[in-house]
């Protein structure tokens, strides 16, 4: 081995040992690799010598790493011990923070969806929003990690944080209370005799088991059966890979699910639907905005394709590769992109997302009162009615509170109805 080699190899073996990473060093050519190394340990001895300050070895290659992670995707990254171990209560259902889920797109900081019951949505922050500053540091080209480390804090402290969003006409600053944000990713409930509602806001280590019981409840409220059901993924931002494949598999008795591509071979994988445990085959609805991503994407994917249910809403934020946590010895890890995923008919959603079977745009309805017409029963000798005969009038439906606070689950259970309607017509 030549003296260069000898110098790389132990330059790669004292970094390896200082982050207790396992490195295997072969015999390889200087045009694979070797060269580019050279070049990083060059830099690294410069550094080391000539700064202004002393900075440890340790900093400096954790700052080589973020640097490394953050040029490949927007969702890759570093995590310190510290941010390693948020992200692990993250899935838990419970953090200290403002509730949002948060991404780089072209350099700027973009809301992916508030989180549901949380500060950041009673804030009023929507999907889409670009998080210009955070306090009064700027955030173009800021690490994502260290967004998250920047928003994250004691509950009862104040942030602000600098928003532009495209109706507005400058930047707006929003001042929010950091809280410890519990998550109830499960929220069920009646809407009308024999139609469900099921809204879902984050995909965590319990959800598949909580919707198992959510739907148990809706059964025995509606004396055992559904008409119809709505599943609301608006606004969530995904999660985790298993339990989103557990809440699709609930609706589907056989198929594929969603399958992932990735170098590796232990990121090509394919996962599908079982017989047992499924749910009636009663008609469903699932609800999707910009603000539905990665977890939420595969479940709307798949029901769509299967045909199992009706995408409504709006096109999906379009989320579709697979991150992998990988932990370090010294408790920092790597999130790092691993896959991509697709649909059970082949599609990639990334950059295009979910394209809805109906599109509903977010609206609002307003009740007028009807004009008084001229009937037959108005006309003078007019034939009175056979109340012998049955009575034919339509079916009339007074819309809810929440039919008219929420313009596309109206339109989801006016779907719902009608295919109860047709239904029946058809059997008749």
């Amino acid at each position: 081995m030549s003296r260069i080699k000898l110098s790389i190899a132990l330059v790669l073996l004292i970094i390896s040992v200082t982050l207790g990473i396992r490195v295997e060093i072969s015999e390889v050519s200087a045009s694979s690799g070797y060269q580019e190394m050279q070049l990083f340990t060059d830099v690294l001895t410069i550094v080391r010598r000539s700064y202004v300050e002393e900075v440890s070895i340790k900093d400096l290659v954790y700052g080589a790493i973020d640097g490394m992670l953050a040029s490949l995707d927007p969702h890759s990254g570093f995590m310190s011990p510290e941010i390693y171990k948020e992200m692990k209560v993250d899935t838990r259902g419970e953090f200290g923070g403002l509730g949002i889920e948060i991404t780089m797109r072209n350099g700027v900081l973009t809301v992916v969806a508030p989180i549901e019951d949380t500060p950041a949505q009673r804030a009023g922050l929507q999907a889409g929003d670009q998080i210009l500053k955070i306090e009064d540091e700027y955030t173009k080209d800021i690490e994502l990690m260290e967004a998250v480390r920047l928003m994250r804090g004691v509950a009862g402290t104040e942030i602000k944080i600098t928003i532009m969003r495209e109706s507005f006409d400058k930047p707006q600053e929003f001042n929010l209370t950091r809280e410890v944000i519990k998550i109830q990713s499960v929220k069920a409930k009646t809407i009308e005799s024999g139609y469900g509602y099921v809204r879902l806001t984050q995909f965590q280590e319990k959800t598949a088991d909580d919707l198992d019981q959510a739907l148990s409840d809706l059964g025995e409220e509606n004396q055992g059966a559904l008409k119809g059901l709505v599943l609301d993924l608006r606004n969530n931002p995904g999660g985790l890979l298993d339990q989103a494949v557990e809440v699709a598999d609930k609706f589907l008795d056989s198929g594929l699910i969603v399958y992932t591509e990735g170098r590796q071979e232990d990121s090509q994988m394919e996962f599908a639907a079982k017989s047992s445990g499924t749910e009636p085959d009663y008609p469903m609805v699932v609800l999707i905005n910009g603000g539905s991503a990665s977890a939420s994407e595969i479940v709307a994917g798949a029901l769509q394709d299967h045909g199992r249910a009706v995408v409504m809403g709006t096109q999906s934020f379009g989320k579709g590769s697979v991150q992998t946590i990988i932990p370090l010895s010294d408790d920092s890890g790597l999130r790092l992109t691993t896959a991509k995923y697709y649909t059970p008919n082949g599609t990639s959603i990334q950059a295009t997302g979910i394209i809805p079977d109906i599109e509903v745009l977010p609206g609002e309805i307003k009740e007028l009162a009807e004009r008084e017409h001229f009937r037959e029963k108005d006309l003078r000798n007019h034939f009175d009615q056979d109340t012998s005969q049955k009575d034919s009038s339509p079916l009339k439906t007074e819309p809810s509170a929440l039919d008219r606070e929420d313009y596309q689950l109206m339109r989801a259970l006016d779907l719902l109805k009608g295919w109860q309607i047709l239904s029946g017509k058809q059997a008749a």
